[in-house]
């Protein structure tokens, strides 16, 4: 089977969903599928040559919508040539592109909503939701109601969203998601972390692992640490990832009039076995979160050992309390503090059963294989009607179901 990923970006400062395509692809490799990814990239971009499967980067698109000609001269030649498209993200050209790609050809397309149909948006940014409701009249919703099925990792994302733009109409599967260990993710160890910062050794690390990002909870986080660290000497917290917005400064000058600035560690964004050294050196990964559909460094944390605690607007918060891999609380100041005095009251016995439990509930819930072999089985329902798809597109091809070597 043969799917093209479309997506605006590959680069992982933009967050999950490029995390997202790589797993995918990489995933479908291993059950004897193949996978590309289309991108509005430019082509010499490092991200893009170290990507890891076939990705066609067809230039850089205009402004935050990404419209460029290019994307529809490239779809117009090649789509047919693929079983079926999957879009990533809402709100962008590249998915409108698709459906009239695959309209054109009779190939089926899904939507992968990444969390952007999750309603905290609309109370978080009531002018932007309003921009946005245009949009949906306009495009967008049209882009869900014709898709074969638009993708959700949760049962609790695929009930919000249904709650959030209206008229809405749209084919709900919930496909799980996760991820599978890389060769790098195997092999990294803490102290590939720890060599780059020295100073941490012997320190009880917290770790918030992602885009310093206001629906993150980072205030939360600073504010909730300072609380309890004149407590715990040892506590050390690491805050690590890209800073698009500018938050790091306000956030520095938050730590420093609370005391706290020397006991906070500012990395930037990790990656390779630098960043699953940092997984692994922490004591536990923290995300008091506002908004989250999946969390991908939570269910990284997992993999490796490392107990969560986050917010119960992390979506999958509850598998993670039902298989004791971690502690949830509230999205407040409040909430967070209780968090991180849960935990660190805890004994030592407690601890080590948590970090058990992070593993064995990875395992259990997350594993990606599984989430590839479900939209292989939707992509193959899709396929099977493609005669009668045939009979209305002249152009089209019938789908190849068949594993390719």
């Amino acid at each position: 089977m043969r799917l093209l990923h479309l997506i605006r970006s590959v680069d992982a400062v933009h967050g999950g969903p490029a995390e997202g395509v790589r797993q995918s692809v990489r995933s479908a490799r291993a059950l004897g599928h193949f996978g590309e990814v289309l991108t509005l990239d430019a082509p010499q971009d490092a991200c893009v040559a170290a990507f890891p499967a076939t990705t066609h980067a067809v230039g850089r698109a205009r402004g935050t919508f990404g419209w460029t000609r290019q994307l529809d001269l490239w779809l117009r030649e090649r789509a047919a040539g693929y079983d079926a498209l999957v879009v990533h993200g809402l709100w962008q050209y590249h998915g409108w592109a698709a459906r009239r790609a695959a309209l054109a050809t009779g190939r089926p397309y899904f939507v992968f909503a990444h969390g952007m149909l999750d309603p905290w948006f609309r109370r978080a940014h009531p002018l932007k939701h309003a921009k946005k409701q245009l949009y949906w009249l306009a495009a967008e919703r049209a882009v869900l109601r014709d898709a074969e099925a638009v993708l959700f990792t949760t049962d609790e994302e695929s009930r919000l969203a249904q709650t959030t733009f209206r008229p809405y109409a749209a084919r709900h599967e919930v496909l799980g998601y996760g991820l599978a260990l890389d060769e790098v993710a195997q092999q990294a160890t803490a102290e590939d972390f720890l060599q780059q910062h020295p100073t941490l050794r012997g320190q009880r690390l917290l770790l918030f692992l992602g885009r310093l990002h206001g629906k993150k909870g980072c205030d939360l986080l600073v504010e909730a640490f300072a609380a309890v660290a004149a407590r715990h000497p040892k506590l050390h917290l690491v805050m690590a990832g890209p800073d698009p917005d500018g938050l790091q400064r306000p956030l520095l000058q938050r730590a420093q009039a609370l005391g706290v600035a020397g006991r906070i560690t500012w990395t930037g964004m990790l990656e390779g076995r630098v960043k699953w050294g940092a997984l692994r050196a922490a004591d536990a990964f923290v995300l008091p979160s506002h908004q989250e559909n999946f969390g991908i460094a939570v269910v990284e944390a997992l993999a490796v050992g490392t107990p969560v605690l986050v917010s119960t607007r992390v979506n999958i918060w509850q598998e993670v309390v039902h298989c004791g891999a971690g502690l949830a609380e509230a999205d407040t100041l409040a909430g967070t503090e209780r968090l991180l005095a849960r935990w660190l009251a805890l004994p030592a016995a407690e601890l080590d059963a948590l970090r058990a439990a992070a593993r064995h509930c990875h395992d259990k819930h997350f594993r990606m294989e599984a989430s590839m072999q479900r939209l292989h089985q939707l992509v193959a329902g899709a396929c099977s009607a493609a005669p009668q798809r045939a009979a209305l597109h002249i152009h089209s091809q019938p789908c190849n179901t068949a594993r390719r070597q």
